[in-house]
C-alpha cells in the first residue's frame, strides 16, 4: 500500500512540474510598419553609401532582411498607400492618382487586425482621409502637412497644432503612445509615417546647418539627353533646372529671385515658399535665415556668370543638401523607436518594417520627383526585421511589392486574408522558402495630363527586364534590359536579339492583366473619369 501511495504521489509530483514548466505559446507579434514619403533607397547607407550615411535604419537590414527589388504597383504618395492599406491594386480600390477619392468601403488590413484583437495606432502622414478606419487612436497630418509647426487631425481632440519640427513630434507621439497609452496585454500594429522627405524638403536645424556645407556625388546620367528613348522620358516635366522651383525647392527668396531676374518655375513656386517658411516662429525663423541667408548671399555673386550646366550642378547639390537633411532626421527618429523596443523587451516579438511609398529621383536622368516605371522611382526600399523568423543580415532579390503588405501582416497575426487581397505574403521569404514567389511585377501609373506630365503607361518587370506600354496621348512599347543596362539609357523594343524576350514579355503582361483584373476597357473608363475632373478645373496641371 505504501509502495502504491508513494508512487501517486511521484506521479503528481512530475505532472505538476511538467504544467508548471510547459512553455507558453508564442504570443502575436507586434507590427511596426515605419514608411517614409519619397525616400529614395539611394539614400539610404545599406542600399548604397556614396550619397549618407543611415545608420538607425541599417540597423533593421543588419538585424533582417533588405530587399534589393522590392518595388510599388503605381508610384505616387496616395495611390500607394491605397495599395498598401487595402491589398489590392489602383484599378480596384479606386484611388488611381492624387485626385481620385479614395473609396471609403474598401476594407484595409488594420480594420481585420483591429477586429481580431490588435491594438492599432497611426501616426504621421496618411496623405487621404481625416478619419482613418481601424485605428484604436491617430494622429495624422492634413493632407502633405508641414515641416515646422504642423497641424495634427486628433482622433480625440480635433484638429490641432504642435510647435517644433515634424519628424521629431511624429517620433515624440509615437514614443508616447508605446510608454502610456499601449495595452500591454494585447498585440500591437503601430503605422509610424513620416513627412519627410517629400518636397519642399525643409530639414530640421540640427541638420540644415550640417547639411549646408556638404557636397554630394553626381549620378552618371546628370546630363542625360534621352537618345534612344520614347517621348515621354522626353517630354516628362521633371527636370533640375528647368522644372525645380527656384524658391520652393532650391530655397532662393523671392526677392532674390526679383534682383536676378529669376522667373517662377511654376505659378506657386514663391506661393510655397512664403507658405512652409511662414509658419516658423520668431526662433526658428532667425536661424533658417542666417544659414539660408549666407547661401542665398553666395549664389547671389556666383550666378550672372554660371553657364546652364554650372546651375544644373549647382541645383543637385542644393537639392541634395536638403533632401539629405530631411532624411537625417528620420534616421534619428527611427533609433529611437528601435532603442525603446529593445529597452522594454518588445524587440524580439515585434516585425519591424521600414520602407517608403515608392522611390525617388536624385539627380538621375536630371530628374527629381517619381511617377516613372524606371527603377529610381519603381523600386522602393524594404528592410524587416523579425528576430526568430528573419535570419540576420539577410538579402532577396525577387519582385516583391506594396501589394503584398496587407495579406504578410495579416498572416503573421494568424488571420485569413480576404479573398479580394491581391498580393502575396512575404512570410514563406522571411523563412528561406520563397522560391515559387512571383516572377514578374505589374505596374500601371496613371496621372496625366498634370504636374510633371508623366505619360499614362503600365508594364512588366522581372528580374532582368522590363517591358512598357505609354498610351493616352501616344502608343509607344519600351523594353529595358535591366542586368546589362542599369541605368535604363537605351530602348532595345526593335532590337532583334530581344524577339524572343520581347514575345515572351507581351505574353506574360497580358496574363498579369487579366490575373489583376486590369484591362483596356478600365483604362478608357479611367481616362473618361479623368477628362471630366480636367473640364471641372479639379486636376492641377
Amino acid at each position: 500500500m505504501k509502495k502504491i501511495l508513494l508512487a501517486l504521489l511521484l506521479i503528481s509530483v512530475v505532472s505538476v512540474a511538467f504544467f508548471a514548466f510547459k512553455p507558453k505559446k508564442q504570443k502575436r507579434p507586434n507590427i511596426v510598419f515605419i514608411m517614409s514619403d519619397d525616400h529614395a533607397y539611394q539614400a539610404i547607407s545599406a542600399y548604397d553609401k556614396r550619397l549618407t550615411q543611415t545608420p538607425n535604419i541599417d540597423r533593421i537590414a543588419k538585424e533582417g532582411m533588405l530587399f534589393s527589388n522590392a518595388c510599388v504597383t503605381n508610384s505616387i504618395c496616395a495611390p500607394s498607400r491605397a495599395v498598401i492599406l487595402t491589398g489590392k491594386h489602383s484599378h480596384l480600390n479606386g484611388k488611381i492618382d492624387n485626385y481620385f477619392p479614395f473609396d471609403t468601403t474598401n476594407i484595409t488590413f488594420p480594420q481585420i487586425l483591429q477586429q481580431n484583437g490588435y491594438q492599432t495606432a497611426m501616426f504621421g502622414k496618411l496623405h487621404f482621409g481625416n478619419n482613418p478606419k481601424g485605428f484604436d487612436e491617430f494622429k495624422i497630418l492634413p493632407d502633405q502637412g508641414d515641416y515646422y509647426n504642423p497641424d495634427f487631425i486628433t482622433k480625440k481632440e480635433g484638429k490641432k497644432k504642435f510647435t517644433g519640427y515634424v519628424t521629431d513630434l511624429i517620433t515624440d507621439i509615437t514614443l508616447n503612445w508605446l510608454k502610456n497609452e499601449r495595452d500591454e496585454e494585447k498585440p500591437f500594429f503601430l503605422a509610424y509615417l513620416h513627412k519627410a522627405p517629400h518636397r519642399e524638403w525643409l530639414p530640421a536645424e540640427r541638420h540644415f546647418k550640417e547639411y549646408l556645407k556638404k557636397t554630394f556625388p553626381e549620378p552618371a546620367t546628370l546630363f542625360d539627353n534621352y537618345e534612344g528613348r520614347g517621348r515621354a522620358s522626353k517630354e516628362q516635366e521633371m527636370n533640375l533646372l528647368t522644372h525645380m522651383n527656384w524658391a520652393g525647392d532650391s530655397k532662393i527668396t523671392p526677392e532674390n529671385m526679383d534682383k536676378l531676374g529669376i522667373k517662377e518655375s511654376h505659378a506657386y513656386d514663391k506661393r510655397n515658399y512664403n507658405a512652409t517658411i511662414g509658419r516658423m516662429n520668431p526662433e526658428q525663423r532667425k536661424a533658417w535665415d542666417e544659414a539660408y541667408g549666407k547661401m542665398n548671399e553666395e549664389f547671389i555673386k556666383k550666378f550672372p556668370t554660371m553657364t546652364d550646366k554650372e546651375k544644373m550642378q549647382w541645383r543637385y547639390q542644393r537639392y541634395m543638401q536638403d533632401y539629405l537633411g530631411s532624411i537625417a532626421a528620420v534616421d534619428d527618429g527611427v533609433g529611437q523607436v528601435m532603442d525603446f523596443l529593445k529597452k522594454n523587451n518588445l524587440d524580439e516579438n515585434t516585425i519591424v518594417v521600414y520602407t517608403s511609398d515608392q522611390g525617388f529621383y536624385l539627380g538621375e536622368h536630371g530628374w527629381f520627383d517619381k511617377r516613372f516605371i524606371f527603377d529610381e522611382s519603381f523600386k522602393t526600399p524594404l528592410l524587416v526585421k523579425w528576430p526568430g523568423v528573419i535570419k540576420a543580415g539577410s538579402k532577396n532579390s525577387q519582385m516583391v511589392q506594396n501589394l503584398d503588405f496587407a495579406q504578410t501582416f495579416l498572416e503573421a497575426a494568424g488571420i485569413k486574408s480576404p479573398a479580394d487581397m491581391q498580393g502575396e505574403s512575404l512570410i514563406p521569404i522571411f523563412k528561406g522558402q520563397g522560391k515559387n514567389f512571383r516572377d514578374a511585377a505589374y505596374y500601371h501609373y496613371y496621372e496625366y495630363p498634370s504636374v510633371h506630365m508623366v505619360k499614362r503607361h503600365y508594364g512588366i518587370v522581372t528580374e532582368k527586364y522590363k517591358l512598357v506600354h505609354f498610351y493616352y496621348d501616344i502608343d509607344e512599347w519600351e523594353l529595358y534590359d535591366r542586368v546589362n543596362d542599369k541605368s535604363e539609357m537605351k530602348n532595345v523594343y526593335n532590337d532583334p536579339k530581344y524577339a524572343t524576350v520581347k514575345a515572351e514579355l507581351h505574353k506574360k503582361l497580358a496574363a498579369l492583366r487579366v490575373k489583376y483584373k486590369d484591362s483596356e476597357a478600365l483604362d478608357k473608363m479611367y481616362i473618361a473619369k479623368y477628362d471630366e475632373l480636367i473640364k471641372k478645373g479639379k486636376i492641377f496641371r
